[in-house]
């Protein structure tokens, strides 16, 4: 397992990133629950064969979650369905460990394998959800 996450718009739901390193699986593992870990749907059937580190939902948009995997960060506009890469200022194929958000700067902060961190802001994304 690599991660859970719960939501904060919505008691019930969660989500769970999975990735399958010890078992040299290296596809990518995105799950959903809006019952409390009841019944799972897999979600982010579009995002590449490559381990999922993390998963945040924006702070202002349940709509919007970003995904952080082996190649890099990936958004959703509607709660996983799908997902586009973000590559806007982010070096290409940068592994993703770590998301947060800074909610008083708008910001999000990515913690990178091997290129430290990166800081953008969310206002842009936000306005494209509405």
């Amino acid at each position: 397992m690599s991660r859970i996450t719960a939501s904060k718009f919505k008691e019930g739901r969660v989500y769970a990133s999975l990735n399958g390193y010890r078992s040299d699986d290296f596809n990518s593992y995105l799950f959903l629950s809006e019952d409390y870990g009841s019944t799972w749907t897999a979600i982010a059937k579009d995002l590449p064969s490559e381990p999922v580190n993390v998963i945040k939902e924006d702070p202002k948009s349940e709509n919007i979650i970003y995904v952080g995997t082996d190649g890099g960060l990936y958004v959703s506009f509607n709660k996983g369905r799908s997902f586009m890469m973000w590559n806007a200022g982010l070096a290409k194929s940068v592994p993703v460990h770590d998301i947060a958000i800074q909610e008083r700067e708008n910001e999000i902060v990515l913690g990178t394998h091997g290129r430290s961190i990166y800081i953008a802001k969310l206002d842009d994304i936000q306005k494209r959800a509405r």
